[in-house]
């Protein structure tokens, strides 16, 4: 894996497999983890990813983990900040895309993010729409 610019951007499905070893990308994410933290990489997302992570950790698998996210892992990441003008693209990329692909608002709003707000840095997410919205995608 090479990440140029030393940067990349978190999806969901990067934090909940990083935490729940029942998930099958377990021993992936925690790979992909090291390898930032060893070279250094900064950790983007959006507050977006970040309710999203939280509920799906609740949910699928305890409170005390969606927490430890909030008290070990969020502290952790850039948080991109963005206005409505995110937001209305957004809702153009939903409209147009999810049609032909199983797209969510909070995927719309981090494809907008990061092709405009972050030049396109690399995801790292086992989230398949990423890469077929032509994303750079990690693993």
């Amino acid at each position: 894996m090479n990440l140029t610019q030393n940067k990349a951007f978190c999806d969901t499905s990067f934090f909940f497999a990083a935490l729940c070893p029942e998930d099958t990308n377990y021993i992936a994410a925690g790979e992909l983890l090291e390898y930032c933290k060893d070279h250094n990489v900064t950790l983007y997302t959006t507050w977006d990813v970040i309710s999203e992570t939280v509920t799906l950790l609740r949910y699928r698998a305890n409170y005390l983990t969606a927490v430890s996210f909030l008290d070990m892992i969020r502290p952790a990441l850039v948080i991109i900040p963005y206005d409505d003008s995110v937001r209305a693209a957004a809702e153009k990329v939903f409209r147009k895309l999810s049609k032909d692909k199983r797209l969510s608002f909070c995927d719309a709003i981090s494809y907008v993010v990061i092709t405009l707000l972050l030049e396109g840095i690399p995801c790292l997410t086992f989230d398949r729409d990423f890469r077929s919205l032509g994303l750079t995608v990690f693993p």
